[in-house]
């Protein structure tokens, strides 16, 4: 290859970038939507659309109280749903694994069942293992109990939470 083929391919190539960046240029110009972020809101294109303000619950399902979850938790899908807890738990009496066994979990004191080093969190929170405070820890663990050694992030919806609870409860 010589040098002319050499510099024809380079030209070309120079050429080509050259109309590509021109070519985007002109494309923002003509189309540009939005403020640039300079002071120039008032000159944006388009309509404004007036909304309606979004809701705190961020849902558009009605809020059911605890015990009505409870009262329709189903303990077969919660023993689906600690299939998320076997990584961790037993459910076999006296059986620890990383954290501590779940059989006879309800009712029980918080962090106060023999044979297992809990944190430092959990064996001063105080208190027993109640629907309410499963619940609570079930939501969001290290939200409820800031401290806690529980890397798990937490069953989001309600309905989790009461089946597990709900099988937890057969487990005595």
């Amino acid at each position: 290859m010589d040098t002319m083929e050499t510099t024809k391919i380079v030209g070309g190539a120079c050429g080509a970038l050259l109309v590509f960046l021109l070519l985007g240029w002109a494309g923002e110009t003509l189309y540009h939507v939005g403020a640039t972020g300079h002071g120039d809101e008032e000159h944006t294109s388009g309509y404004p659309i007036e909304v309606a303000e979004a809701s705190d619950s961020g849902s558009d399902e009605p809020e059911i109280s605890l015990e009505e979850m409870m009262a329709a938790a189903d303990a077969g899908k919660g023993e689906k749903v600690f299939s998320k807890c076997k990584a961790c738990h037993k459910i076999e009496p006296g059986a620890n694994g990383t954290g501590p066994t779940l059989h006879a979990v309800v009712g029980r004191p918080i962090g106060g069942m023999d044979g297992f080093q809990y944190s430092d969190a959990m064996a001063s929170f105080g208190g027993d293992w109640t629907v309410e405070n499963l619940d609570g820890f079930l939501t969001k663990p290290s939200g409820y109990m800031s401290g806690t050694k529980m890397s798990f992030a937490g069953l989001k919806k309600p309905k989790d939470r009461a089946n597990l609870i709900s099988y937890l409860q057969t487990l005595q």
